[in-house]
């Protein structure tokens, strides 16, 4: 055990699901932690036998339902001087995971809090899908009352980065059609599962594609949904006299009025009825 004034809180970054992806220090700081706080101690221990190590550390759980009244009992291990080790399922710990309560109390304390990186879903997927990586946000997973997740993503749907969501297999068909709705059902996205596992997939399509193939194919495992950032002009270009000529544009080349609209507020980014009252001010 260690024997320092102050203990060291390290976050354990976990394989995805290959666990040949583990990190030679990830072996090392296992091996070398008094107490280890893991967010499922059977999918630990399952680690554990694969890497072939046998820690002497003491094993406690440290997930969403406890993590408020174990944060304390594990920061004052530290003041004793223990090395905790924080690892999650898969990733990196505090990324909607369990950790970033400890984290804060252990730096507002002054005790040293370091990492042993690896894996991530996040930029895993970002990585995989195929759309722009130089700028992206991570929204975690989205609220499951609709209509928070509907207000959430009418949020986004002018969101210029690329956007990446965690979201649970029985939700996610629910969650792209909300998508579809809010963002635009013909927004480049990515559905990726299971990733670095034996079935992992990548769905590549637009959010109304992917919905409907939710719906038809349900995918199974972990799931994390990668959904293009907004390409269409700033909203400052939203003007009624823009507005106005773009929908008399299409009438010209054919499209009937209500169709016209309805893509000049999708390539604006505004509702239909400001488009609609452009024009009734224009005629």
């Amino acid at each position: 055990m260690s024997t320092t004034s102050t203990g060291v809180l390290v976050l354990l970054g976990a394989p995805l699901g290959n666990p040949e992806d583990a990190s030679s220090r990830l072996r090392t700081e296992l091996a070398r932690a008094d107490v280890i706080a893991a967010e499922d101690t059977r999918r630990l221990r399952r680690l554990l036998s694969e890497l072939d190590l046998v820690p002497a550390a003491a094993i406690t759980s440290y997930f969403e339902a406890n993590e408020s009244g174990k944060t304390g009992t594990l920061l004052e291990q530290l003041h004793e001087g223990r090395r905790v080790a924080v690892i999650t399922d898969g990733g990196m710990p505090s990324v909607s995971d369990p950790g970033f309560r400890l984290v804060k109390a252990a730096a507002d304390a002054g005790i040293t809090v370091t990492s042993a990186p690896g894996a991530s879903a996040v930029t895993t997927a970002l990585a995989l899908s195929g759309m722009p990586c130089d700028r992206f946000c991570f929204e975690g997973f989205a609220p499951r009352k609709d209509g928070e997740r509907r207000r959430l993503f009418a949020e986004l749907a002018e969101e210029r980065r690329t956007m990446v969501f965690f979201e649970s297999p029985r939700r996610v068909a629910e969650t792209l059609r909300a998508m579809s709705s809010a963002i635009g059902e013909d927004r480049p996205a990515a559905l990726c599962r299971e990733l670095t596992k034996t079935h992992e997939e990548v769905r590549r399509g637009t959010l109304g594609s992917l919905a409907e193939g939710a719906e038809a194919d349900p995918p199974r495992g972990e799931i994390t949904l990668v959904v293009a950032g907004w390409t269409g002009p700033d909203a400052s270009e939203a003007t009624p006299e823009a507005m106005a000529a773009a929908v008399a544009a299409l009438e010209a080349a054919g499209t009937d009025r209500k169709a016209a609209m309805k893509e000049v507020a999708v390539k604006y980014g505004v509702s239909r009825r400001d488009v609609y009252d452009a024009v009734l001010k224009a005629d």
